[in-house]
């Protein structure tokens, strides 16, 4: 039968999702608690192949197994063979012709900027961080450019392999609580460093550095040498992998789970400013 497992974790400790001869990737990891609880090996397919150091709130995987468990197995079970930084959240038995991957209809990425004068201390794996003030207004402002369906070559890593630059961007939300500011990307898909790019660019605008209007330029000229700077995956998340309702998995997580707000310092205040 084939499982859908849905799974949260903090990368800091792993070179990505994808399976790595040291075994130290997040899919080694999950690959050796689930074989544990089958009893035989498995292989897991994921919805996004998360880079070194990038966590993830709602990642999305499957797996094929002859095994006959309780599907209750297949989260507590697993829970208590995995890491503590890795944690299996739902799983629910799926047709064969569910693929994590390529039945998702859209994704949803999460980075967390600190933006104070000193850098973190506390909760440094998991913000990305500038010392300069960002101004939300012009951020949101440039980040208009980006919605609809576009060629983000810009914003794309030398080293992708997705077939096609073109996504559809469907929502951009940039929001500031205390000194963390969030910026929300829900896309068709994501190329390689697309996000991290963005969030670069995007900073450059808030920091006054550039205009709300470069954006578009930068979109619209396709050259990754004229975007800013990729930014540090720590600040990165997979937030959510969305499917049509007929595969009748659980929704992605809707809100900012509140521990990831703890310890950061200065994460105080009214969201939404």
């Amino acid at each position: 039968m084939r499982i859908a497992l849905g799974v949260e974790y903090e990368g800091t400790r792993y070179c990505g999702w994808q399976r790595q001869p040291s075994g130290a990737s997040v899919q080694d990891a999950l690959e050796g608690a689930l074989g544990g609880i089958a009893g035989h090996r498995l292989e897991a397919h994921a919805a996004g192949r998360t880079d070194a150091g990038v966590h993830a709130l709602g990642q999305v995987l499957h797996f094929d197994t002859t095994a006959d468990r309780p599907i209750s197995a297949w989260v507590r079970g697993t829970n208590a063979l995995l890491p503590r930084d890795i944690c299996a959240l739902w799983a629910q038995p799926v047709t064969e012709e569910f693929h994590a991957r390529y039945r998702a209809r859209g994704r949803s990425y999460l980075y967390l900027l600190l933006n104070r004068p000193q850098r973190p201390g506390v909760g440094m794996s998991r913000v990305g961080w500038h010392h300069r003030p960002l101004d939300v207004a012009l951020m949101r402002e440039a980040a208009q450019h980006l919605l609809g369906t576009h060629d983000f070559s810009a914003f794309r890593a030398a080293e992708c392999q997705a077939r096609s630059p073109v996504k559809d961007m469907r929502e951009v939300s940039i929001r500031r609580q205390g000194d963390l500011v969030m910026f929300e990307f829900l896309a068709d898909a994501f190329l390689h460093h697309m996000v991290r790019n963005l969030v670069g660019s995007l900073v450059r605008v808030g920091n006054g550095s550039a205009a709300p209007q470069w954006l578009a330029g930068v979109l619209g000229g396709r050259d990754r040498r004229a975007a800013a700077p990729t930014f540090a995956p720590d600040g990165l998340y997979l937030a959510g992998v969305h499917y049509d309702e007929a595969q009748g998995l659980p929704p992605p997580p809707r809100r900012l789970p509140e521990d990831l707000l703890l310890g950061l310092s200065g994460a105080r205040g009214e969201a939404g400013t």
